[in-house]
């Protein structure tokens, strides 16, 4: 996932009505669903075969949120045999920040991967393939 991402563009088989998150979601990841799926359905970007990325990215999210309240209850470092330790959630919520970051700009969720040049079409500019003997 390193690297220049292209902006999405619009597609032809883009999901235009509400999808209901999947049951197996947790509770803040629902709300995650509700609050980006209808962004991703108005900009006709949203397939069915982006619904794995968005459950994803929604599940990522939700652990963030779930580990956040971990932490707030249990505090960030506990004590251990060998002295004071990041708690276990610290962990687990940056590798799921990072997910949750990767996968926002994978389905144009970031500032950034807005931003950036749409993806041409396969009618665009047809002749340079051609100049690459393509």
């Amino acid at each position: 996932m390193k690297g220049r991402k292209p902006q999405l563009a619009a597609d032809a088989n883009a999901l235009d009505a509400k999808i209901r998150p999947p049951s197996w979601l947790s509770k803040h990841a629902k709300v995650e669903w509700h609050r980006v799926a209808p962004i991703l359905i108005d900009r006709r970007i949203l397939t069915n075969t982006d619904l794995t990325s968005l459950e994803h990215y929604c599940t990522a999210a939700g652990q963030v949120r779930e580990m956040q309240k971990i932490v707030a209850r249990e505090g960030s470092v506990i004590m251990t045999e060998r002295g004071p330790r990041a708690h276990p959630a610290v962990r687990i919520q940056a590798d799921a920040m990072t997910r949750a970051r990767l996968l926002a700009a994978e389905l144009g969720l970031t500032p950034v991967s807005r931003n950036r040049p749409a993806i041409r079409t396969d009618q665009e500019d047809d002749d340079s393939a051609s100049d690459l003997g393509v």
